[in-house]
């Protein structure tokens, strides 16, 4: 296992993962959320292929909706 730092968390994953597997292990809708990588925000298209190491910082936010 390897250590990330998810919403200023630590949290733990197989190594190997790429972003959107990562999302996915810790039981994130990716289609309802957007991810800060490393202080970027990185778009939807290249989390297939950004892999995740040990230390990376994971900032995922979640798209609520709702209105009046």
């Amino acid at each position: 296992m390897i250590s990330v730092r998810v919403n200023g968390e630590p949290a733990q994953c197989p190594p190997g993962l790429n972003l959107l597997q990562l999302l996915e292990h810790l039981g994130y809708k990716p289609q309802l959320v957007v991810v800060e990588f490393n202080g970027e925000i990185l778009p939807r298209a290249r989390w297939a292929d950004q892999a995740v190491r040990e230390a990376d910082g994971i900032e995922v936010v979640t798209i609520v909706g709702g209105g009046s």
